[in-house]
């Protein structure tokens, strides 16, 4: 019997690296990549988030989670990538619509302003949310330069 389970990508600069950690073992169902960072030592965030968002660009991996102080800076890397759509989510709803109006493939959690239990939701919300298409098919389409 071939394995059905969905492939993550995870990564995270210092100030992500408990929350990663945390979700890894949360995703305990799921088959999980750890991009690094592997310690709380300071790090720059794009050499992890480059490389997590080449492996979902190339449909390695279904999804990638990715985790830093405000996520900003790991959204705006991540975005660069031409097949990536990374949302930046602070609650759930948030994590709903970038994935049913937006067709997210990577989310990107602010560790500092979420608690480690919304940090949870928020991932379980993303990965359960299917995208809508319809009338947002058309714009997703309209994303990439």
């Amino acid at each position: 019997m071939a394995d059905t389970k969905i492939k993550i990508a995870i990564g995270s600069d210092h100030a992500g690296f408990d929350y990663k950690e945390l979700l890894k073992d949360f995703l305990s169902e799921y088959e999980v990549k750890d991009f690094g960072t592997h310690s709380l030592d300071s790090v720059d965030y794009p050499d992890f988030a480059h490389p997590l968002a080449t492996a979902v660009e190339n449909g390695e991996f279904q999804y990638g989670i990715l985790l830093c102080g405000s996520a900003n800076g790991v959204a705006i890397t991540a975005n660069k990538h031409q097949q990536i759509r990374a949302g930046l989510c602070w609650e759930n709803e948030v994590a709903s619509l970038v994935r049913k109006h937006n067709d997210a493939n990577v989310l990107c959690i602010p560790a500092r302003f979420v608690s480690e239990e919304l940090a949870k939701e928020i991932t379980t919300t993303f990965l359960n949310t299917e995208f809508e298409g319809g009338r947002h098919q058309n714009r997703v389409d309209k994303i990439s330069c």
